[in-house]
């Protein structure tokens, strides 16, 4: 019988248990130290719980924007145009939320426990240096208060992050919140602040704007979504405008505070804004405290996250991490791709190192923004020479059909070979329209491949192959100029 590797995985959201079900079917003996069930924050606090609210407030948003301009009538044809005739209980949508979640979790724990891994619910830790068989040793705090060792050939570290606080706005899970708080809320705010207006202050914000909430947004930047492409922010910052929310640019919050049934949030100029109810999403912190890491030779950022190269390893030996606790991109997609590489490596099968520049994202808000590849900053610094087309949806017959009158797609192509570099799509369900942008990305595709592939029509798809169609003239343009 040959030697099994011996696989320890701290924590167990998508880059732990991805990294599992490979290892196990590599005929590696593993086992996942989990703390607060599997799937992570991603499954119990963050993507599968926000975007399950999202999918409330999209339905919200879609009745509220255009059933009267598709002819819906509603309460016998009274005129309603100025009145909110459907409502939402927000303590039946926070159950359903939360139910989906652990459903969810027990799914992902079943799967992990027919494929043999081991789970064993606590906190484990690095100690010390590898042995003289090249082996380490974790230590396990299990949930019943003992305490273990483990013996590891391989570690890998997908421990997370948690949502960042500022010293004068402690939430206190009532009035105070931050993402992970609000699913215990029975009733919509009032009057909701949200402090922080990357993706996710920005998804919250037009959740509950839709929900039927009052929001202020604070940004400290220019503009909503500093990280995002400016045209698709542009869109989304004047939806949310026209939608009745207070978007507060080059506002900076310092402190936030609870006076009786209200919330005070006092910015860097002086001034309070007063709501019910504040969210804080200022950004998240990487859970690499207390796991050995100095002992065991694994270096951190001065952020406090691990560092790791494109095939996760750290700088110990054995040692690889993958998630958001590494921070090199904030996207389950991305830490279940980096937690299988790990294993395909630690294992010596075959590997391809990560690459971002193939990555597909998503913010889940109305209209989503979905982006894959170069972007328009790569371009503008000169990292990436590209043509580009913008091709608003206002012309698309099947957006004209639903209603839709916001968004875009966006196609960069190299000039010469007209490979496709990079996409951006602002839509209603744009995550699922990228998917055809990202395929062109990762097989280095033309222009002109798209635009001859056949779309179905009317579809709001068939904007990709007219943005093809489109940067295929531009494109020539350029050479001949």
């Amino acid at each position: 019988m040959g030697y099994v590797t011996r696989i320890v995985i701290i924590g167990g959201g998508p880059g732990g248990y991805e990294a599992a079900l490979v290892a196990a079917q590599l005929g590696a003996e593993v086992t996942i130290v989990d703390r607060d069930g599997l799937g992570g924050a991603a499954v119990l606090t963050d993507c599968v719980p926000s975007k399950t609210l999202i999918a409330t407030a999209e339905v919200m948003t879609t009745f509220d924007s255009s059933y009267e301009e598709l002819g819906i009538v509603v309460a016998d044809g009274a005129n309603l145009a100025n009145e909110r005739f459907i409502g939402v209980d927000l303590g039946k949508v926070n159950r359903r939320v939360k139910r989906l979640a652990v459903a969810q979790s027990h799914d992902i724990t079943q799967s992990v426990t027919r494929a043999g891994v081991t789970v064993v619910r606590g906190s484990g830790r690095l100690e010390g240096g590898q042995a003289l068989d090249g082996s380490r040793a974790v230590i396990v705090e299990t949930a019943d208060g003992e305490q273990q060792e483990l013996r590891a050939d391989v570690v890998l570290l997908a421990t997370g992050t948690h949502p960042r606080e500022l010293p004068d706005a402690e939430p206190d899970g009532e009035r105070i919140l931050t993402w992970t708080q609000v699913y215990n809320l029975e009733e919509l705010p009032e009057e909701l602040i949200v402090v922080g207006s990357g993706v996710t202050g920005a998804e919250f914000a037009g959740a509950y704007q839709a929900l039927g909430s009052k929001v202020t947004l604070v940004s400290s930047r220019d503009r909503v979504l500093p990280g995002e492409d400016p045209d698709a922010a542009t869109v989304l910052e004047d939806v949310f405008r026209r939608r009745g929310m207070n978007v507060m640019g080059r506002s900076r919050a310092e402190a936030a505070r609870r006076v009786g049934d209200k919330v005070e949030v006092t910015l860097a100029d002086g001034r309070v804004i007063t709501g019910s109810h504040c969210l804080m999403a200022v950004g998240s912190i990487p859970n690499s405290e207390g796991l050995g890491l100095a002992v065991a030779g694994v270096r951190t950022s001065d952020s406090g996250h691990i560092k790791v190269d494109r095939v996760s390893r750290t700088s110990a030996p054995g040692v690889y991490a993958a998630g958001d606790v590494t921070g090199v991109l904030p996207l389950a997609s991305v830490a279940a791709m980096q937690g299988r590489i790990a294993m395909y490596h630690a294992l010596g099968d075959a590997v391809a190192p990560l690459n971002l520049k193939t990555v597909s994202s998503n913010v889940f808000t109305d209209p989503e923004i979905a982006t894959v590849g170069y972007s328009a900053a790569d371009v503008e610094c000169g990292k990436m020479d590209a043509v580009c087309v913008k091709l608003p949806l206002r012309s698309n017959a099947r957006a004209k059909m639903q209603g839709i009158r916001d968004g875009f797609v966006k196609l960069y192509c190299r000039p010469g070979t007209g490979i496709v570099v990079g996409g951006v799509v602002v839509a209603p369900k744009a995550s699922e329209l990228i998917h055809p942008i990202s395929l062109a990305v990762d097989l280095n595709l033309t222009v002109e491949q798209i635009a001859n592939a056949f779309t179905v029509y009317p579809s709001v798809s068939g904007s990709i192959a007219e943005a093809a169609r489109q940067l295929h003239v531009r494109k020539r343009a350029a050479e001949e100029s």
